[in-house]
């Protein structure tokens, strides 16, 4: 196969390892019912201002199986965060002291456990598609390498043929992260 097919399909396979990292990323940021310091990630604190990202202005850490701690690095800024965990979409009542704030982590429920699959495999979807989108761009560019004949049909059809297969497994990749995923969140 040409020089030039190998380079689009090294690009494609980085581009796609990189969506399959950015979905197991997202991944993180599901509730289990485990304590996780991931599951503040998207959490934004307006500060003076400015919405600034928790994890910039905060340690997290889980100490136990079911507690996460919230400690500010500026202590005037503790109602903020507060305000900012209550207002956010984890589900989760924090309890200030005055220095720390304190994030039970309740146990699921079945009807919630359901809720957070639909919310996994919703960022699964999301991770196909930008699979999809990347093996889509490169179709394009191996269709004009053949059209201004820099490679011919035979070479062209192979590098098609690669690329599915390429996306294939990057698609299996993403399919086993969500069942991992689904596997975790429905275990009680």
């Amino acid at each position: 196969m040409s020089e030039l097919i190998d380079e689009l399909l090294s690009d494609a396979g980085e581009r796609m390892t990189k969506a399959v990292e950015a979905t197991n990323h997202e991944f993180q940021s599901v509730r289990t019912g485990r304590a996780s310091p991931a599951l503040l990630d998207r959490v934004a604190v307006d500060y003076y201002g400015t919405v600034t990202p928790l994890k910039q202005m905060a340690t997290i850490s889980a100490p136990e199986a079911t507690l996460l701690t919230v400690q500010p690095y500026d202590q005037s800024a503790i109602k903020a965060i507060e305000k900012a965990i209550l207002e956010s979409d984890v589900g989760l009542t924090p309890n200030n002291d005055g220095k720390l704030i304190r994030l039970q982590i309740p146990p699921l429920n079945e009807e919630r456990r359901k809720e957070m699959v639909k919310v996994a495999r919703n960022i699964a979807e999301e991770g196909r598609i930008s699979i999809r989108n990347v093996r889509r761009d490169i179709m394009h560019d191996l269709r004009e390498l053949k059209e201004a004949g820099d490679v011919g049909a035979d070479d062209e059809r192979r590098g098609e043929g690669e690329l599915q297969k390429l996306t294939d497994g990057r698609i299996a990749d993403l399919d086993g992260l969500l069942k991992g995923k689904e596997a975790e969140i429905m275990e009680v």
